[in-house]
């Protein structure tokens, strides 16, 4: 993993963001009109937001490098790291469809596509082992990304990320040996430790979901 690269980006657009405030800017402009479901903590309504956006990207690096040690100890990293590496490329060497997109407010889009991925992955761990490979809690989080980057746009890179896990997981993926050993340690304190500081992002951040709330 490079994720050393993904830091590097990620300052520099930390750098852009400082000098424009590019981001902050897109935000005031759509705080105002976020669906009523999402709930901001009390105070500054763009700081907050804003500092979950930063928090949403600064995050990436880090959860990639967590999952990838994770998959190493549990002996499946021959087919993890293929799947993290393509959420490294999204950064690195983003899709055509990213085209364009500088600074923060640009590297949103792509820690969506890194993001989803992980949730996809996880989600087929789900079905096949009973609990997820990561149990960093981002869905939440990946909502209000989704709705940030908009409805149209938000659909086309979650389209880009089902393709590439179509690509790199199967059901031939699953039925390995090495796969039934790892079914076997999901059972280990070790396992379950090395994932308990991850809190879920969105409500340690100040930003929820209240599903019970009018359109």
């Amino acid at each position: 993993m490079n994720t050393a690269a993904l830091r590097e980006q990620i300052s520099r657009a930390h750098q852009h963001e400082a000098s424009t405030g590019q981001l902050v800017s897109q935000l005031k402009k759509q705080v105002p009109h976020l669906h009523s479901s999402i709930a901001l903590a009390d105070g500054d309504r763009n700081m907050v937001m804003t500092r979950f956006v930063t928090a949403y990207i600064d995050l990436v690096p880090d959860l990639l490098d967590a999952a990838n040690d994770v998959a190493r100890e549990a002996g499946i990293e021959s087919q993890i790291k293929p799947v993290l590496k393509i959420a490294e490329h999204f950064f690195l060497q983003p899709p055509a469809i990213l085209a364009g997109h500088d600074g923060l407010d640009g590297l949103l889009d792509e820690a969506y596509l890194a993001h989803r991925l992980v949730e996809e992955v996880n989600d087929l761990y789900i079905k096949h082992f009973g609990q997820p490979l990561i149990p960093a809690d981002t869905t939440v989080a990946n909502v209000i990304a989704h709705q940030l980057i908009g409805e149209d746009f938000a659909n086309q890179l979650d389209e880009a990320v089902h393709l590439a896990v179509d690509e790199m997981l199967n059901e031939e993926s699953f039925a390995l040996e090495s796969v039934e050993a790892y079914r076997e340690q999901l059972k280990s304190p070790q396992t379950e430790a090395s994932w308990k500081r991850w809190p879920c992002l969105s409500r340690q951040l100040g930003v929820e979901l209240s599903l019970d709330q009018p359109a």
